[in-house]
């Protein structure tokens, strides 16, 4: 049992330190300030660009074979949050996304896979919390995966993402941006 429990906490601080270096930065996006407009979602009183930001990634733990990306509101007044963006099945060799490339005919990897946003369809779904709310916090992670696909379409949800996400982790890395109205 002690040799058990050593050995899970010898795991769990391996895969701590592994991840260490893994890191997520973006050109259109800081930590903590607020989004452009750029980003914005068009729709639903918003009149945003609705660009997907550029995205870079470094430091991926050993073993990775493939990458994923989520943009997620906790703050969304639903209970459950609100997924933004899903993009799974990114190669092992992915060191990033040009900014739009989440938008109709942007430039995706080929084989990776686009779910569907709480909006209702697959891509990329900017910001867009209700006028007056405080600012929402939209979380933006890339995950180190250690399987090379998943096998989810444009038609899934993010909560079905989610949890193949969290089933195949070894690492993650978030940038987590504001924006309100």
């Amino acid at each position: 049992m002690k040799t058990a429990l050593l050995s899970s906490i010898f795991l769990v601080v391996s895969v701590c330190a592994g991840a260490a270096g893994f890191k997520l930065t973006s050109t259109d996006m800081s930590q903590g300030k607020t989004m452009s407009a750029q980003q914005v979602f068009k729709g639903f009183g918003c009149d945003g660009g609705n660009v997907s930001p550029q995205l870079s990634w470094s430091g991926a733990p050993a073993g990775t074979k493939s990458f994923a990306i989520t943009a997620y509101d906790p703050d969304a007044p639903t209970g459950s949050g609100w997924w933004h963006w899903t993009v799974v099945n990114l190669p092992a060799s992915t060191a990033g996304l040009p900014r739009g490339a989440g938008d109709a005919g942007g430039k995706l990897p080929a084989g990776a896979v686009q779910g569907r946003t709480d909006y209702g369809q697959s891509g990329y779904g900017g910001p867009c919390p209700p006028a007056g709310d405080k600012p929402h916090h939209y979380q933006f992670t890339v995950w180190a995966l250690k399987v090379e696909t998943l096998p989810l379409d444009g038609n899934s949800s993010g909560a079905l993402v989610g949890f193949m996400l969290n089933a195949n982790v070894l690492a993650k890395a978030r940038l987590t941006a504001r924006y309100g109205r």
